[in-house]
């Protein structure tokens, strides 16, 4: 029989996960902020920058575009466009350029075919609809002592853990060429690429944290699932 007593008892799993993703945020936000002011040497705007990196890469059929919001900056790669907030678009600071160059490394990833990337796009739809009907689900099955909607909602969570864990080597080797389009294309000075790097290091740190809430959560799920 499942107790609300465990459910709530069981939340002591999630804290550490949920106190790092809170760290995380704050990280790359007061990052990005503190690097958004620092104007990159050579002038360029984030657009410029992808927009050379692209053609640099023979990626001429890759375009640009300006979007709203605040780092909401993406690569599509359903209509191969590289999409670009304000301060990123337009701005000429490290961290505008940093980050323009991390999604167009996701572009080049597209191109040259690379395979956790593949699979992150292949498994996305599949771990959208996971990620907001697994949890409901199983909880559902807790309160109504219904094991079959437990496991049922357990493995259909995993799908979304899955995503979560492809997403790290899709991050961090984005960031991975980001710097070294950068550096080779003399794109910025060497005394620039500490600070590149801390931008990217930050914002790499969100992905890390989302595994991280995602496993425990999962955690908590089989825990409740052995009380039960």
């Amino acid at each position: 029989m499942y107790y609300s007593g465990m459910y709530y008892s069981s939340m002591i799993l999630l804290i550490p996960a949920m106190i790092f993703a809170f760290y995380a945020q704050s990280k790359v936000k007061g990052t990005f902020n503190r690097y958004l002011q620092v104007r990159n040497m050579r002038g360029y705007t984030g657009a410029q920058v992808a927009r050379m990196i692209l053609d640099r890469n023979g990626l001429r059929d890759v375009h640009i575009e300006h979007i709203g919001g605040y780092l909401s900056d993406h690569y599509d790669p359903r209509k191969k466009v590289v999409r670009l907030s304000s301060n990123v678009y337009s701005g000429t600071s490290i961290a505008s350029i940093s980050v323009a160059a991390h999604e167009v490394g996701h572009a080049i990833q597209h191109a040259k075919g690379y395979a956790p990337l593949t699979i992150r796009n292949q498994i996305a739809p599949v771990a959208s609809i996971a990620s907001q009907f697994a949890l409901p689900l199983a909880f559902l099955g807790f309160f109504l002592g219904a094991s079959n909607l437990i496991d049922l909602g357990i493995y259909i969570y995993i799908a979304a853990i899955a995503f979560h864990i492809i997403t790290l080597p899709v991050e961090y080797n984005a960031s991975s060429r980001a710097v070294q389009q950068l550096t080779g294309n003399g794109l910025i000075y060497n005394e620039e690429v500490k600070s590149s790097k801390s931008v990217l290091n930050a914002a790499a740190l969100t992905y890390l944290a989302a595994a991280a809430v995602s496993i425990a959560q999962l955690l908590r799920l089989l825990a409740l699932r052995d009380r039960d």
